[in-house]
């Protein structure tokens, strides 16, 4: 049974920072692709970050240069480094794992299996 376990989320203040983690069992956690998405109350859900097998990073593009996806093979844990945090980053993140393709894709569709979430509020 594969089980994605999302922690780290807290509420914190603008500009602050968070690590994301998410723990992967019953997978075959070295070859999958692996990615953090987020969805806010009322929008649709959006990819954040994901990262290949081989350790090949993507990012949407109003994160980038604040977050930092890696994956640690060995613990099979994957994680989300978010800095300089801010209101509009307030969401439910996900963990979510698929087969190659969905690295190339990017798209939630093609991530098989999903954590349960964890929630960030960034607020004053």
């Amino acid at each position: 049974q594969v089980r994605l376990v999302e922690s780290g989320g807290d509420s914190v203040q603008p500009g602050g920072s968070l690590r994301l983690s998410c723990a992967a069992s019953g997978i075959a956690y070295r070859s999958v692709c692996l990615g953090w998405f987020r969805q806010a109350p009322g929008k649709e859900r959006e990819a954040v970050a994901t990262i290949s097998s081989g350790g090949v990073t993507s990012y949407k593009d109003s994160m980038k240069g604040r977050v930092t996806i890696s994956r640690a093979n060995t613990q099979e844990t994957l994680y989300l480094q978010m800095n300089s945090l801010k209101p509009e980053d307030t969401a439910m993140y996900y963990c979510a794992a698929g087969f190659a393709f969905a690295c190339y894709s990017g798209s939630s569709t093609d991530f098989r299996y999903w954590g349960r979430g964890t929630q960030v509020t960034v607020s004053s």
